[in-house]
């Protein structure tokens, strides 16, 4: 995880309209389905011809987006979309805001554009006092059954007391199974539903105590289930779960992250799940968009098995890898240059983010960071002469093992400018300097030195880097 580091690549030339959710169906064509919040359209992209001219589906006329989170929300098509062609979408209702939960058949895989009437509601859920705390993600799950996020019915604190309310679907996670009826439901509730048995309880719920689940994934490979609950005003958080692990609770507004929230609203009892993994809001930090685990081909060897996730407002991302001992491995991966409204990954694994204004469209890449190095700087100023200067640098391996290529960084403290360079190729962007070896000099063996020199002007004080950084290791000097 150390070494691990996130990448990205612009590759949509077209500006999505306020893009919420990416899916793939696994028919082969290679196809991305992208929802759009404000339009209620579903967008279709292709690596090799880009967006298509219309979308696929188009329900604008049903929607609302008034509030800045609600519109088309979540996408899912069928599993066996070859051979039984559907998707299942998320959105808030021109009806008052109501979440909803709809099917689209198609007549064939390759279907251009799905009519809006062939429409099939499967579940709805009253969302009309505030218009955020929707969730709105749509998965099916390795159980073949479908699963819909809904947030706590909105405003801040849950002021509707809906977290812990088993009677409501609000601030939960449901569970059904649409390849069957049961009566007036066009779905069926599976048996094994934590809650179908519970007095009073929604038969739907498979998880609760949720705050805002905007994005929850499943782990391709074993099934298990990754929710991230965008926080209240102090922590976010990254829930995990094994494979048809239902019936958790997760505190929501007992608890907000490991920490208490409201503590009069907890149960003496409660038997409430803490996140694996969670962050504060310093810095700019303010809101969690849940990932994906990686079980992709290209970067296997560096990400495999490793969710990622990111922040909204800032774009930092991270990397949470269970360890299989019941303790996780994490860590920041660097930062992707978009504000991520959402992940989304093709049928073979490979990784894209969007973001919701202005639209844009990124794949994700996954690099290697050099292995750590050790090493010692020797900085000397050989001449000055009051507006200018002269100085050698001698770069010392005191490590064990040879540094095949190499970059030192450093900040000058005044307002030196680099001139001229020789044995070095030097760059310069305000105060930070960076010296990258030519490619006679690109390996340092254990003991042994690489110096290079540059001419620079300045005025004031020609005061001495305090620090110098090779390949990411601060260096003794």
């Amino acid at each position: 995880m150390d070494r691990l580091q996130v990448a990205s690549t612009n590759v949509g030339a077209d500006r999505l309209d306020r893009p919420t959710a990416i899916a793939a169906p696994d028919d082969g064509s290679g196809r991305l389905f992208i929802t759009q919040k404000e339009t209620g359209t579903v967008r279709v992209y292709h690596p090799d011809d880009g967006f298509s001219a219309d979308p696929l589906l188009d329900i604008g006329d049903r929607i609302t987006s008034g509030g800045n989170e609600q519109g088309l929300l979540g996408i899912a098509p069928s599993p066996d979309f070859a051979e039984n062609p559907e998707i299942y979408v998320a959105y808030t209702s021109a009806d008052e805001g109501t979440l909803t939960l709809s099917r689209f058949p198609m007549d064939r895989p390759d279907q251009a554009v799905v009519p809006a009437d062939s429409e099939e509601v499967l579940l709805t859920e009253e969302h009309a006092e505030y218009t955020n705390h929707n969730g709105g993600d749509v998965q099916f799950g390795p159980d073949g059954y479908l699963y819909w996020s809904l947030g706590d019915g909105g405003n801040a604190g849950d002021i509707l007391n809906n977290g812990q309310n088993l009677s409501t679907l609000l601030g939960t996670i449901v569970r059904i199974d649409v390849g069957r009826e049961c009566g007036d439901l066009a779905y069926c509730v599976p048996e094994d539903n934590p809650f179908v048995s519970v007095p009073d309880a929604r038969p739907e719920i498979w998880v609760y105590g949720l705050r805002n689940p905007w994005r929850f994934s499943f782990d391709p490979e074993n099934g298990s289930m990754w929710i991230a609950d965008v926080g209240q005003g102090i922590h976010e958080e990254v829930n995990h779960l094994s494979a048809g692990e239902g019936g958790a609770n997760f505190g929501w507004p007992c608890r907000e992250g490991p920490d208490a929230y409201d503590e009069e609203r907890c149960d003496a009892g409660g038997d409430y799940v803490d996140p694996v993994f969670s962050y504060t809001h310093e810095g700019r930090d303010c809101s969690v968009t849940g990932g994906l685990v990686y079980r992709g081909e290209e970067f296997a060897d560096l990400a495999g098995g490793t969710y990622i996730m990111a922040d909204y407002c800032t774009g930092n991302t991270w990397g949470i890898r269970p360890k299989g001992d019941g303790t996780y491995a994490t860590g920041h991966i660097g930062t992707l240059p978009i504000q991520v409204t959402t992940f989304g990954a093709d049928a073979s694994g490979e990784f894209y983010v969007v973001n919701d204004l202005p639209g844009q469209f990124y794949r994700v890449s996954f690099e290697a960071l050099p292995p750590p190095v050790n090493c010692a700087v020797d900085y000397t100023v050989d001449s000055d002469w009051g507006s200018g200067f002269t100085a050698t640098v001698v770069v010392t391996n005191t490590g064990d093992e040879p540094i095949d290529g190499w970059e030192l960084e450093w900040d000058f403290a005044g307002d030196q400018q680099v001139t001229n360079q020789w044995q070095a190729e030097v760059a310069q962007e305000g105060s930070a300097v960076s010296a990258a070896n030519l490619e006679w000099n690109n390996v340092i063996r254990p003991g042994d030195s690489r110096s290079f020199g540059f001419h620079a002007s300045f005025t004031g004080d020609n005061a001495a880097p305090d620090e110098f950084t090779l390949n990411g290791s601060v260096c003794e000097g």
